[in-house]
């Protein structure tokens, strides 16, 4: 596996994204765009997926990174129950709801798997690094 050098090469990160993406293309139909309030909330919750994963990738320490990824994995279930009201309130399709029930399960489950590797990692993070060791990157297959 490749080695994890930015947040956007975390595969989590990409699935949220695509996630954002859907959420902001459905609450755009008609009905549902007239529901300010859940709108606004699967957009935020949705955003908060990616801004979480970044935030916590950035802060170099595993410890905080496996909170923020723990955070952003809550924000996809919260989605994923949001997509519930909307698909009784009829504002998306059974189909749309499929397809984002199933964005919001393969986020939480990449997230997840990450949470795991970097609990069992001896990588603390980059604010750990001295001056004189070469800084280590994470790989997800323990590589370092």
């Amino acid at each position: 596996m490749a080695t994890i050098e930015r947040y956007e090469d975390i595969q989590g990160w990409q699935r949220a994204r695509e996630l954002a993406n859907f959420s902001y293309a459905v609450t755009k139909q008609k009905a549902f765009a007239r529901d300010y309030g859940l709108k606004d909330q699967i957009r935020r919750a949705a955003v908060s997926i990616m801004s979480n994963i970044a935030e916590g990738f950035e802060r170099g320490g595993r410890a905080e990174f496996i909170q923020f990824l723990s955070i952003a994995k809550s924000s996809a279930g919260e989605v994923q129950s949001q997509l519930y009201v909307a698909l009784d309130q009829e504002y998306i399709a059974p189909e749309q709801f499929d397809k984002g029930y199933r964005l919001c399960d393969e986020t939480m489950r990449l997230i997840g798997g990450f949470i795991a590797y970097l609990r069992k990692s001896p990588i603390k993070g980059t604010k750990f690094k001295t001056r004189n060791s070469k800084p280590k990157t994470l790989s997800p297959n323990g590589e370092v």
